[in-house]
């Protein structure tokens, strides 16, 4: 089964399980999650997205890439300057984060041969990258179908703003979602950042 097949499938039977993601579907018929091929300009805007907007992350972002010349690799990264990188609004910490991805040999791992758990666990061998970026990199890269990054704000905001009329719930809440939408829980993910943002989020 591809990626856009396996969608299809994750949408028919979301619909199925549950009514108020099946409402959300419905706003965005045509639309679904963008796969970047790239792992590391993947890991990167993973990391760049880190703690900001969705808006916010992607004009550092656009930033990033005109320092970059449109494009985005190791070698650019590793010989930018930090003065010239804080200039495109990053901090200092993020520019530390993302000069160890630039000289870490991880994103050559065989990914096919992980579950999520070790592939999550392998990312975060690199300095700067937690659970939530590794999550974002299974989503975005890998195209894993079954992540609940249930650290990521706007997934938070977006149950409670559709199960629980806006109030603010724990984390033994949030762990329901994860028997109630799984296999698809990186479908349900999307679409419940989708109806909060005006722009897809991208990683």
């Amino acid at each position: 089964m591809n990626v856009v097949e396996q969608w299809q499938l994750a949408v028919e039977e979301l619909c199925k399980k549950d009514s108020k993601i099946k409402k959300i579907i419905s706003q965005y018929k045509g639309e679904k999650l963008t796969l970047r091929d790239e792992p590391f300009e993947t890991l990167c805007r993973s990391i760049v997205g880190q703690q900001i907007s969705v808006k916010a992350a992607d004009s550092v972002w656009k930033k990033l890439e005109k320092l970059c010349n449109e494009n985005i690799n190791r070698k650019k990264i590793t010989n930018l300057s930090d003065e010239r990188m804080r200039g495109a609004g990053l901090s200092k910490q993020k520019i530390t984060y993302l000069k160890n991805i630039a000289k870490s040999d991880v994103l050559t791992t065989k990914w096919e041969e992980l579950s999520d758990t070790e592939a999550i666990e392998k990312l975060c061998t690199i300095k700067g990258v937690g659970v939530w970026t590794a999550e974002m990199f299974l989503i975005f890269n890998l195209a894993r179908p079954n992540i609940l990054p249930l650290a990521d704000i706007g997934l938070i905001r977006g149950i409670e703003k559709h199960y629980y009329d806006s109030e603010r719930i724990d984390r033994k809440e949030l762990e329901i979602f994860r028997s109630k939408w799984s296999p698809w829980c990186t479908v349900a993910t999307w679409y419940l950042w989708r109806s909060l943002d005006p722009i897809p989020v991208e990683y």
